[in-house]
């Protein structure tokens, strides 16, 4: 490790903590449906929108009607997309002349960047026309990011509001952040990355003279307009199949930090709109503390092993960091960083290969998405994710001091403590349920690059990945098949829509509340100790829960190495 790892970690912790505040207030305003800037202009479109719609943007749904609406407009956007995928072959600005996408991968593409995950079983340049990548892909990056937004806000709602029977209208809060946050943000972040050098035309290719002499055709597309969404909105699939360890998706240092400044950017803001919701920003900066807690000890793990190295390397003469898998560019910091921001979040960006990783240090990225990515996480989905375990965490306080939990204002009760169980302990069934199975079953064990404990990583990140709608994968895993294409399809859809769901329930529960002023007995929850609990707690479950399945695979792996042995 250096001084200058260190520098770039602090100094990408220091912006974000600027962030938070202006972000945040931002998308206050739109939580609130009140004029922005923006709305002098785009004003007028959103209008209209409502207009050709029939849609009522102050129509007050319950969250059974918010629920139902959004799951019809996913179901059916998931169709559209696969139609796209399978009629590909038929269709303009194909100039690779790239065939439609078999049924499983049409399927499995489709259900991954509805839920947000964009996982890649292909090689996104030589499988996906200009106009796939344009109108099913990018169109999704911008929808599946505004949803989880959306999500946000409803619960917001649930606890701010009182005695109130709807969360907010689903349409008016997705048209709103995808108008007024993140279509300008693109616009100029697009235009960000053209000057920085990544690519945005029709072209098909260009053709380059090697160093030997040799013509090499290297692909082209419009990388630079779906670069921007893929961060902003944490969504990670890439137009190319090395994602942004490829240099015409991230061409520099500098376009590396904006990346992931971009993928934390809306999840840290959304914590300060919370505190700003419940009328005490003090709540939401114990949140982001207690994020921000996980998220450095996970860094420092990550960035620790890989400037280590692998000792078995070391012990035949080839001393130094694990290079492997990373981009020179970048180098051992910057990739461990990258690697906890992507799986911190919803991302799955990646600059530089997981599979790569020491076995502690691709124990962390693993590990982010077993937590269910409410570090920092996706837009949206972090912070409605991180308030399932604050009601579980409140929920224990409450027994410690003999009272009824409250938690900004809202009487925590029996309803919403069994909501928000259900919705973590989705997790683990999907990610140890499905892994368990496919390492047991010829077309599951087919998969796996690797035997023994890394073989068994590669098939758990994969789940993990999936169920967490993260999208990066350990790529000695073999996916493009059946059996890998259909039940990580299953695992995205499940971690993704089976905690919307309860999440949404634990939001009309809560606004039908009276708000109870806290008292003398009350826990406090914007304190150290507060902080405290919630890291515990997060921590305690997802240790608890996946202990045993690390303990197969990285833990196994990293013992092995340490005692000269490579699988």
């Amino acid at each position: 490790m250096t001084w200058q790892g260190w520098a770039l970690i602090a100094l990408f912790i220091a912006f974000l903590a600027a962030l938070a505040k202006p972000v945040g207030l931002w998308l206050f305003s739109l939580y609130e449906g009140r004029q922005t800037p923006l709305h002098v202009v785009l004003g007028p479109v959103e209008r209209g929108f409502y207009k050709l719609s029939g849609i009522d943007p102050e129509a007050d749904q319950s969250w059974r009607r918010y629920a139902v609406h959004m799951l019809v407009f996913q179901l059916v956007t998931a169709i559209f997309t696969y139609i796209i995928l399978r009629a590909q072959g038929w269709l303009p600005l194909n100039q690779r002349s790239l065939p439609g996408l078999g049924a499983d991968g049409a399927m499995n593409t489709a259900i991954s960047f509805v839920t947000n995950t964009n996982w890649q079983w292909y090689v996104g340049e030589a499988t996906v026309s200009n106009l796939g990548q344009m109108l099913a892909l990018t169109i999704h990056n911008f929808l599946s990011a505004a949803t989880g937004i959306a999500i946000a806000f409803a619960l917001f709602r649930g606890f701010s509001r009182h005695e109130a029977k709807g969360v907010g209208n689903f349409w008016a809060d997705m048209t709103r952040v995808t108008l007024y946050v993140l279509l300008p943000i693109c616009v100029v972040y697009a235009l960000y990355f053209v000057i920085s050098g990544v690519p945005q035309t029709f072209a098909m290719s260009v053709d380059a003279t090697t160093l030997e002499g040799a013509k090499q055709t290297i692909a082209l597309g419009p990388v630079a307009s779906q670069e921007a969404i893929k961060m902003l909105g944490t969504n990670g699939g890439g137009f190319f199949n090395a994602n942004s360890a490829h240099p015409f998706e991230n061409p520099t240092a500098l376009t590396n930090l904006v990346q992931m400044l971009s993928i934390f950017a809306i999840g840290v803001g959304l914590t300060y709109t919370f505190g700003k919701a419940v009328g005490d920003t003090r709540q939401g900066w114990a949140i982001l503390g207690a994020m921000t807690i996980l998220f450095l000890a996970g860094t420092t793990v990550a960035y620790w092993q890989e400037a280590a190295g692998n000792p078995v390397l070391h012990n035949i003469g080839l001393a130094g960091a694990n290079m492997e898998g990373k981009e020179v560019r970048f180098g051992t910091a910057a990739s461990a960083l990258f690697a906890a921001v992507t799986t911190a979040a919803s991302c799955g960006a990646v600059n530089a290969m997981h599979d790569s990783m020491t076995a502690l240090g691709g124990l962390v990225p693993l590990f982010n998405m077993q937590l269910g990515e409410v570090v920092i996480g996706g837009v949206g989905a972090g912070i409605y994710g991180f308030l399932l375990f604050a009601i579980l965490a409140v929920f224990v306080a409450g027994l410690m001091v003999g009272r009824t939990p409250e938690y900004v204002g809202k009487k925590i009760e029996a309803r919403e403590v069994k909501l928000a169980v259900l919705a973590i302990a989705v997790l683990p069934l999907s990610i140890l349920g499905f892994t368990a199975l496919s390492a047991v079953m010829p077309d599951g064990l087919a998969g796996p690059l690797n035997k023994g404990p890394h073989g068994f990583s590669e098939m758990l990140y994969a789940f993990a990945s999936a169920t967490a709608n993260n999208g990066s994968a350990f790529a000695g895993l073999t996916a493009g098949t059946p059996w890998y294409n259909g039940l990580l399809a299953v695992a995205m859809w499940v971690g993704r829509f089976f905690v919307i769901v309860p999440v949404l329930a634990i939001a009309g529960s809560l606004a039908a509340k009276k708000h109870t002023p806290a008292g003398a007995g009350s826990f406090p929850t914007t304190g150290g100790l507060w902080i405290g609990l919630l890291v515990g707690i997060i921590l305690i479950l997802g240790g608890l829960t996946f202990l045993p399945s690390l303990a197969l695979g990285p833990i196994a792996d990293h013992l092995a190495m340490i005692n000269g042995q490579l699988f």
